[in-house]
């Protein structure tokens, strides 16, 4: 007849030895009131003793198992479910007292485990009471007097106040928690949310969903690496206030890395106004693909470069800034390279090297592979054989490619137009023009022709 809720599974269960020691109280009482009323035995003594010393046996020797294993809280109340049926036997079935009794481990039950729990005592009453009774063949005495009626009623009634009281002290300290756990959960969230503007966010997912761990380790893979930074950037910040400075290079890297994130791009660093970027690591498509994708992600960026200078003239900067490229294919070294307080998760070795190089040997606007790459790409990336060159760092020299541009834009139509002059610049891509912004920029470029006519040249 104890109240053992789920809540109390991690707590010590101190409260079902006090909600099992009112409960057998209670008997103690009914069968007090019945032995007062019909003479006082050995039987009503002997009973009430056990009601009184049976808690209390558990609460000694009981702690141990019933803290460590939750099948044996179980079986304490499997047992108290029997004990109620020998009890409705020894109350001769007096009626208030016996509804009483079925009614406390009823409650009980409810409280520890739902329905289940309840039909299961049940059943264990019904043992109890029809073994009890069949060895005990007591004289039915239905019929309860006011005085053990009201005894029965008061004590029952006490107990599952009581327990009432306990079980809402128990709400309002789950509810306590869990908000408290939410407010932890909120704030951990946009810790984390933070935290992962420091990482590549295909970094961050490995690590958050379990896949990768963060300690000393690397390993061989075939990567395509990525190297680009702005010619004449050095020239351009000597002239240039800090803070005009950095709202353009942070306009630029933001445009880079959303091209980069677009294209699957792992980013690896921001070294001023170099980006470094590598493919097929932690998520690959295969050599090929990831091949196929940076050299398709330098592209994109080589494309872009001429919106930002539109919206850079705009802004009074009239230095030509062009991005220059770099990039090779080969094994490289990944993973989490320092101290086990502090990591980098980057990657070494000869190809990272080389697309460094290649970006540093590129001209502006240009973008150089290494002949791996090359094999790779050839199919879908048209390129133009730019012979061998000596490359710092590397004894032989080194076979590269320029890239001209992805194959199916090469075509009789292609989806783009680009043309650049002094005092004109556009680049028109078909391909991500919107349907209902069709005749503004139709409309746009007629304008700009009609005023191109009518102005005298001198």
């Amino acid at each position: 007849m104890s109240i053992e809720p789920r809540m109390q599974q991690a707590k010590p269960p101190v409260e079902g030895y006090h909600s099992r020691m009112i409960a057998y109280l209670c008997v103690a009482i009914s069968f007090a009131a019945m032995g007062y009323q019909q003479g006082y035995d050995l039987v009503y003594l002997g009973i009430i003793g056990y009601a009184l010393l049976y808690p209390l046996m558990i609460r000694l020797i009981g702690p141990r198992l019933v803290h460590s294993r939750p099948n044996q809280r179980l079986g304490l109340l499997a047992i108290d479910a029997l004990h109620v049926g020998v009890f409705i036997t020894l109350a001769q079935f007096n009626l208030v007292p016996s509804l009483m009794f079925l009614l406390l481990i009823s409650f009980a039950c409810l409280i520890s485990g739902g329905p289940f729990y309840l039909l299961s005592a049940w059943l264990l009453v019904l043992i109890g009471l029809v073994a009890s009774a069949l060895l005990l063949m007591p004289e039915p005495m239905l019929h309860s007097s006011l005085l053990v009626s009201l005894a029965s009623l008061l004590s029952g009634g006490l107990f599952i106040g009581l327990i009432a009281t306990f079980v809402y002290r128990q709400s309002n300290s789950l509810e306590q928690a869990q908000r408290a756990i939410r407010v932890e959960q909120e704030k951990t969230a946009r810790l984390a949310t933070n935290l992962s503007k420091y990482l590549s966010p295909q970094v961050w997912e490995s690590i958050f969903s379990g896949k990768r761990s963060v300690t000393l380790e690397t390993r061989r893979k075939k990567l395509t690496v990525f190297f680009s930074d702005i010619r004449g950037f050095t020239e351009l910040a000597e002239e240039m206030e800090a803070e005009a400075l950095t709202d353009l290079l942070n306009n630029y890297l933001n445009e880079m890395a959303r091209i980069a994130l677009q294209y699957g791009g792992t980013i690896d660093k921001f070294i001023g106004d170099c980006v470094m970027v590598f493919f097929g690591d932690p998520l690959t498509q295969g050599a090929k693909q990831d091949a196929e994708a940076a050299v398709s992600m330098a592209i994109a960026m080589r494309k872009h470069m001429k919106v930002l200078r539109q919206q850079w003239r705009s802004q009074g900067i009239t230095r030509p800034l062009e991005i220059r490229m770099g990039l090779s294919t080969g094994y490289c070294t990944v993973g989490n390279f320092g101290a086990h307080s502090r990591m980098d998760y980057t990657i070494i070795g000869r190809e990272v090297n080389l697309a460094s190089r290649l970006e540093s040997a590129a001209e502006a606007g240009e973008i150089l592979i290494s002949h791996e790459t090359y094999s790779l790409i050839k199919d879908t990336i048209m390129c133009r054989d730019k012979g061998q060159i000596g490359v710092k760092g590397f004894s032989k020299p080194v076979q590269i490619y320029e890239v001209v541009g992805l194959r199916r834009d090469l075509g009789a139509a292609p989806s783009f137009v680009e043309h650049e002059k002094p005092g004109f610049s556009m680049y028109l891509d078909t391909s991500h023009i919107r349907n209902y912004d069709k005749d503004d920029i139709v409309e746009a470029l007629e304008q700009a022709a009609r005023k191109l006519r009518d102005k005298v040249i001198i």
